[in-house]
């Protein structure tokens, strides 16, 4: 990309363990408190009034938050200190993160706003990259930030996380000072079960591994509560893209590794839903297919991802919406992301990739 210059940015810093790093997201000045609950109320009050809490719901909330207060004690400490911060309930936090996972078992999926195209490749100009466009509700345009903890029970002493306050740290992706680094995309599912759900599994993995293969052991020995993708990358090239099924993960490490918002492997294509009239729901396979097309043969370096994430369906005939500007009132690209694993940085959009305003942070030692 010709003129490619990224400012310099510095993050919001966390440091302690889990629950005051939980805390300290509400002493960032730059956010309104207000705007995280209502971002969190709002959807959780909206679910509630198209009765998506029904009995079944309930009970597999409690099942859930059962789960997770037994197996994930740092990453309920820290939701408790995003609650006590902001004047939340934890209840209406935990919630908030099941929404999409409750729309499935309503058998009314949709995709919850949360489109996102995410990819990996094992080696470049600037070594391994994880690279993803956040295609979300707008919601988050004011709550979007990139955060720095640093403290105990993290890989390396410090992991860099872009997402939003009032969520667990890697809500959207992140990379620790070991290099490994990860983004999600939502995948709407028939079938869910007790275990992890994919928000505080990704802070766990950057948390507790230092590179692909450990997150895979982890991954391959735990439940999960089905629903989304992972796309992994390491220092030492390994990539991985990761099916997280409730019947149990399905891994792909083929380079390079992508996904959108539909589970592909023959043992999971089956799961996914597809709800009609979803918009993001309906163009996953075209921006799929031009990260197949796209991807293959040749060297990506940050430039070259930035250029790629910026495109629209109107860019050429094999084009596809990387890139969305809201065409429904509920989603848009709110960033793009890009890390390198070999030099320890995030690139990233403020806004839509295509509006040209990036910026570039680097993790520290």
């Amino acid at each position: 990309m010709t003129g490619f210059a990224p400012r310099p940015a510095e993050p919001l810093v966390l440091r302690g363990d889990a629950f005051a790093r939980g805390l300290g997201q509400a002493a960032d000045r730059a956010v309104d408190p207000a705007l995280v609950r209502a971002a969190t109320l709002g959807r959780v009050a909206a679910a509630r009034a198209e009765g998506v809490f029904d009995a079944q719901a309930t009970a597999y909330v409690a099942a859930q938050r059962l789960f997770h207060d037994t197996h994930d004690q740092e990453g309920m400490a820290e939701l408790a200190g995003i609650a006590q911060g902001f004047g939340l309930r934890v209840e209406d936090l935990f919630d908030h993160l099941h929404l999409g996972t409750l729309r499935d078992l309503k058998s009314g999926a949709r995709l919850e706003s949360d489109g996102c195209s995410a990819w990996a490749v094992s080696g470049g100009p600037d070594g391994p990259l994880v690279v993803k466009n956040r295609d979300y509700s707008g919601l988050h345009t004011g709550i979007q930030r990139v955060v720095l903890h640093e403290g105990t029970g993290i890989a390396g002493g410090r992991m860099l996380c872009l997402g939003s306050l009032g969520s667990p740290g890697a809500y959207s992706s992140g990379m620790n000072a070991a290099g490994l680094a990860l983004a999600d995309t939502q995948v709407a599912v028939r079938h869910h079960r007790v275990g992890w759900l994919r928000y505080f599994l990704m802070t766990r993995l950057l948390s507790r591994c230092l590179t692909v293969a450990e997150a895979l052991a982890f991954l391959r020995g735990v439940p999960h509560a089905g629903g989304g993708t992972l796309l992994l990358a390491d220092a030492t090239g390994a990539v991985a893209a990761v099916e997280l099924g409730a019947s149990g993960p399905v891994v792909e490490t083929a380079m390079p590794a992508f996904r959108t918002n539909h589970y592909v492997t023959p043992a999971l294509a089956q799961d996914t839903l597809l709800p009609q009239g979803d918009r993001i729901a309906g163009n996953s396979h075209a921006r799929r297919d031009l990260l197949a097309r796209r991807l293959p043969g040749r060297d990506w370096d940050i430039a070259s991802a930035a250029a790629l994430m910026r495109t629209h369906a109107t860019d050429a005939p094999d084009a596809a919406p990387l890139c969305q500007h809201g065409e429904s009132e509920d989603s848009q690209t709110l960033s793009s992301a890009i890390y390198s694993c070999r030099l320890a940085s995030l690139t990233y959009s403020e806004g839509n990739p295509c509006a040209g305003d990036w910026r570039r942070i680097a993790l520290p030692g």
